[in-house]
């Protein structure tokens, strides 16, 4: 059974497939490796995926190669977790392919509510939205967006001009 390596701590540049297998050349198991790219600049997102043959080589690949620098970067080599579960159905981008670390599937963990609290918080803003915009045609208090303020006193001179 192939096991699926996290790598991490790449460098954010472009860093092709071939150059990250000729670090781990030594290494015998590795099946298979995928540097994840940003999609519109094509440079690398920070981490990678190895796959290996089996457990022990999966532990001899993560005792030999975690913290070897690449790049001037040290590399941080450790096993992937499975993949969430929203994402089973083709949701996502498909290239997230795996919750990668400990810390990150603690907050993944607590930054997905569940779906009773959810409701009841898009509810509460909906709520807090509407009275918003009950309130803000007699409230000052409101500012406009910056970015559109200059568009919106062009407005209200042209209104008040035509009401003139």
């Amino acid at each position: 059974m192939s096991v699926r390596l996290y790598v991490g701590n790449l460098p954010k540049e472009p860093i092709e497939r071939q150059a990250l297998q000729e670090v781990f050349a030594e290494a015998n198991a590795v099946v298979s490796t995928k540097v994840i790219k940003d999609r519109k600049t094509g440079k690398c997102r920070g981490f990678a995926f190895v796959t290996v043959s089996t457990d022990e080589a999966a532990d001899e690949f993560i005792e030999k190669y975690n913290g070897q620098s690449f790049m001037d970067s040290p590399l941080k080599i450790e096993k992937a977790l499975p993949r969430a579960k929203g994402k089973e159905n083709g949701e996502g981008d498909g290239e997230d392919e795996a919750i990668v670390s400990e810390t990150e599937a603690n907050t993944t963990a607590v930054a997905s509510k569940p779906t009773s609290v959810k409701k009841a918080s898009k509810k509460r803003n909906r709520n807090q939205s509407n009275s918003l915009s009950s309130s803000s045609s007699s409230s000052e208090g409101v500012q406009p967006d910056p970015r559109w303020a200059d568009k919106l006193a062009q407005l209200k001179e042209m209104l008040a001009a035509a009401n003139n």
